[in-house]
């Protein structure tokens, strides 16, 4: 049996609303800070991961709140909606003033630990949307890594979570305060 010494806080988005909605996010930080609360959590080492439209909401937290999270696992997620979810976007597409939100949430996220993981057969979120974040990263001397899955669709997350050396990855990860 391997032992990892992790509490994880996973909230569930409510079906008529997505991670995105300021409400849902409120009640999703604030379920983080009530477990960092009763479990006596380290607040250097508090990481975030999500899939599909998680992964979309891990990026909208990441930049939204930088230099909280220790690293970033987004899974299958993106910046802008595919075409029939045009409403599943981070919230910087939404400012008009932002002319590459990709580029400003790479921006945001500065020097975060991010390990990006995606199908490339994806048919439901464009792996592209994961090419193009780990491009603005790189550009903007992020620290990132990428993972594709050949012939993968969707389902990325259940290679990505048994990927070999995630956990000792995320362990090395801290914020230095």
């Amino acid at each position: 049996m391997v032992v990892v010494p992790f509490v994880v806080v996973m909230p569930q988005c409510r079906t008529d609303r997505h991670w995105m909605d300021p409400e849902m996010q409120a009640q999703a930080l604030a379920a983080l800070d009530a477990s960092i609360k009763e479990f006596n959590g380290d607040r250097d080492r508090v990481y975030l991961t999500g899939i599909s439209m998680g992964g979309y909401g891990t990026w909208d937290l990441a930049a939204k709140y930088p230099g909280k999270f220790a690293a970033l696992i987004p899974i299958c997620g993106g910046i802008l909606g595919p075409e029939r979810f045009p409403q599943l976007h981070v919230s910087l597409a939404d400012d008009p003033k932002i002319t590459d939100p990709y580029a400003e949430t790479a921006h945001r996220i500065g020097k975060t630990p991010v390990w990006i993981f995606h199908g490339m057969e994806d048919d439901t979120v464009p792996a592209e949307e994961s090419r193009k974040m780990a491009r603005a990263l790189e550009a903007a001397s992020g620290n990132v890594r990428y993972t594709e899955y050949p012939g993968v669709s969707h389902n990325s997350w259940d290679r990505a979570y048994a990927e070999p050396g995630l956990v000792s990855w995320l362990l090395q990860q801290k914020l230095s305060r």
